[in-house]
């Protein structure tokens, strides 16, 4: 019913980075389908696999702070059209490789544009929407890689049914270059934020510079740390329990249910659910309480998970509650993080932080591994999900609540 109370340009501007984030995640999610055929057409090693995902995430966090930086240099729908055009091209250049060090890199490449665009999109939408909106906006947004997840399931399946499968995964990559329709979209319906165009006008009228390095002076730095902190402790729980929790309940406990369409539908609609849950309660609670909540039940959850006996029944239903959680967290982040900082630094310290916190979460995985060689997998999966999620915890409780925060066109940080 809020959207009612928006305007034709900010609902405008919903679609378009509804849309460019749902497709950036039907980009991302794909290779995920694709791993067993390559690993059968190629003969390409687990190891490989897991060099060629690993490398996109880590150019994806790079990507991010260099899209911020440009977004405040720029503009926020500029940067925004080239991220999409980006990595809608190397997508579809991925399906023209015929090995998996081409494959790497083409990945790697797509990941810089992937990164960018839930930086630029998230700042972009976060201030052109009202305050009292702002986070069930950001949320709304955030839900799409839901959307674009299931998207890519559906896509595989309908894609490896009647296409053999040595061209199948192809065929999925060149699908990559629908999301460049969503740059003629924005051309013609987008604008930057007033509160943007008004600090650019006072940069010029001072002489003044937004200089992305302005995020690590004093005034400055406390947010700047706790800010990457919790999105490292979001970020790094996300990336351990959602990597090796279907090793583990595959490899010891033994459930068959994770190889079907079933179980992946039912956390991608527990994922959607939790986006737009947060996005709601962070309006409502607050940004802080909102994060420290799911933060906490999502602890409890991955315990449970890695603690206690389930059957196949079981992990069937607790797939929702687990998508629920896991992804539900990050609904308030983009909001928050555009309210901690001032216009003219905003895209920068939100490429930062989020993206500092997606480089160091993205060491979880390994140290899982790591840690299982002396303990129990799911000993490991939930005790650094559990510190992971009280880092975010005590970020939270050293951070400034910003609910209901005006973002204005001021030059210097409070």
């Amino acid at each position: 019913m809020w959207l009612k109370e928006t305007s034709p340009q900010e609902r405008k501007t919903l679609v378009a980075a509804f849309v460019g984030y749902g497709v950036d995640a039907f980009d991302y999610m794909i290779y995920t389908f694709m791993i067993p055929t390559l690993i059968l057409v190629w003969g390409m090693t687990k190891t490989e696999a897991g060099y060629i995902a690993t490398g996109a995430l880590v150019t994806s966090a790079i990507g991010g702070w260099l899209a911020g930086i440009l977004a405040d240099k720029y503009g926020r729908v500029r940067v925004l059209q080239l991220t999409v055009l980006w990595f809608s091209f190397f997508t579809v250049l991925s399906g023209f490789t015929d090995s998996p060090t081409q494959l790497f890199i083409t990945r790697a490449l797509q990941g810089l544009g992937f990164g960018g665009e839930w930086s630029v999109g998230s700042v972009l939408i976060a201030e052109m929407i009202r305050a009292r909106h702002r986070g069930k906006a950001v949320g709304l947004v955030q839900s799409s890689w839901a959307v674009g997840w299931a998207l890519s399931a559906v896509a595989f399946w309908v894609v490896f049914a009647h296409v053999e499968q040595e061209q199948a995964w192809r065929v999925l990559f060149w699908l990559g270059a629908l999301p460049a329709l969503v740059i003629l979209w924005i051309r013609r319906n987008i604008s930057d934020p007033p509160v943007f165009r008004e600090t650019q006008a006072r940069l010029a009228q001072t002489g003044q510079s937004n200089n992305f390095l302005l995020i690590f002076k004093p005034a400055m730095l406390r947010t700047t740390v706790l800010a990457s902190l919790l999105a490292t402790g979001m970020q790094g729980a996300y990336y351990a329990v959602t990597t090796w929790l279907p090793t583990y309940l595959k490899t010891e406990r033994h459930l068959s249910v994770l190889g079907t369409s079933g179980y992946l539908m039912v956390l991608i609609f527990g994922s959607f659910a939790g986006y737009l849950t947060s996005a709601y309660l962070s309006d409502r609670l607050g940004r802080r309480r909102c994060f420290m909540l799911f933060a906490a039940c999502a602890a409890v959850l991955v315990v449970c998970y890695t603690q206690l006996p389930i059957t196949d029944a079981a992990m069937m239903v607790l797939g929702f509650p687990l998508g629920f959680f896991l992804s539900g967290i990050f609904s308030g982040m983009g909001a928050y993080l555009t309210e901690l900082y001032p216009s003219h630094i905003r895209g920068s310290g939100q490429g930062f932080c989020y993206n500092f916190g997606r480089a160091v979460g993205s060491v979880c995985p390994a140290l899982v591994g790591y840690l299982s060689s002396t303990m129990p997998l799911g000993a490991a999966i939930g005790y650094l999900a559990a510190g992971a999620y009280l880092l975010v915890i005590v970020a939270c409780l050293m951070l400034p609540e910003t609910q209901g925060r005006e973002l204005s066109s001021q030059l210097e940080p409070a």
